[in-house]
């Protein structure tokens, strides 16, 4: 694992290395309506390789009337792209619906075509476990802003598998933070990379900004994840009560598209909020309730178990319901 950059900047510095398309070889896998950014992103490579992108980028597709990937229309559709398959590129937690990918099995899939595969794990690090060097995972990279608690745009994490340290063939662009530290300032004209993740970095890191970041760090390992995602379990477990017993009592409607199986979902609750519009979503927000707005109707609610109390989540369910009851009474 590496520090540097902003995720999508790393996404495609990764891609220089892990998307080499070759004959007929050059299609990419990800699913359908990924993070905006994905997408450009993705678009953006494959016609920098000379592909039109609606040749080149094949989209798994959630069936009719559902909210969440079934593992078995993913895993059919690398298998059906096969050896024309170049990559295989998922969020690893949607950012929608906050849904936590079979990814020990799809990396398997991808493998077994003879593609890369690789996750955005933006919603995932510091929200589930991952086991990356396990999965055989070629690469990953995430931001550190969303559960790591540093700040929209801060340094984003990469993971490279060391199948992948210590080659000098490998094709990535390179600078002189990536080069043999040990020897950086002999100002060598012929770049030694790192014998780790550490070979990708290409610029000085900011020190200024990842200085917050080490503090968050510091308290997730003392924490420990097994602590976290115990308490995550609970938390969120605990939201969808309170959401269920507030639908007893208001004339709206929540329905939960996040899955309700525990391995399926992290810290995300993604609720259609039938029946209402964005002006519930205002007054939560006036009422000290920070959270997520999705056209159509969707909320986005996210106890992260580091800061979030058993409290907050009460609190917020009064406030949801006093907001919904006086507008029906208004």
């Amino acid at each position: 694992v590496t520090v540097m950059n902003t995720l999508t900047v790393n996404l495609h510095l990764l891609m220089v290395s892990f998307y080499r398309p070759e004959g007929k070889r050059y299609k990419i896998i990800c699913e359908e309506k990924a993070f905006p950014s994905d997408q450009y992103m993705i678009s953006s490579q494959v016609r920098f390789h000379g592909f039109k992108p609606e040749d080149a980028i094949v989209e798994i597709k959630k069936r009719d009337g559902e909210h969440n990937f079934r593992t078995e229309d993913i895993l059919r559709k690398i298998d059906e792209v096969g050896e024309e398959c170049a990559l295989v590129l998922i969020g690893g937690v949607n950012y929608y619906t906050g849904q936590v990918m079979d990814m020990d099995t799809i990396t398997k899939a991808g493998h077994k075509v003879g593609a890369f595969v690789g996750w955005d794990l933006a919603h995932a690090a510091g929200n589930i476990e991952l086991k990356l060097s396990e999965w055989n995972v070629d690469f990953a990279a995430w931001c550190s802003y969303k559960y790591m608690n540093s700040g929209p745009g801060n340094a984003s994490g990469c993971f490279i598998n060391e199948k992948y340290h210590n080659k000098k063939d490998i094709p990535r662009f390179e600078g002189w933070w990536g080069h043999n530290k040990e020897r950086r300032f002999l100002m060598e004209p012929e770049f030694q990379p790192e014998p780790n993740a550490d070979a990708w970095q290409i610029s000085n890191a900011p020190v200024l900004a990842l200085a917050p970041y080490l503090a968050s760090l510091e308290m997730f390992a003392e924490v420990g994840m097994t602590s976290l995602l115990k308490k995550r379990d609970k938390i969120v477990a605990y939201l969808e009560f309170v959401l269920h017993e507030i639908d007893k009592d208001v004339d709206s409607t929540f329905e939960i598209i996040t899955p309700s199986e525990q391995k399926e979902r992290g810290t995300q609750l993604s609720v259609f909020l039938h029946g209402e519009g964005k002006d519930i979503f205002n007054y939560l927000m006036e009422n000290g309730v920070m959270l997520d707005w999705r056209e159509p109707n969707v909320i986005r609610l996210a106890p992260a178990p580091f800061y979030c109390s058993y409290e907050d989540i009460y609190r917020f369910g009064q406030i949801l319901k006093e907001g919904i009851l006086s507008k029906n009474r208004s």
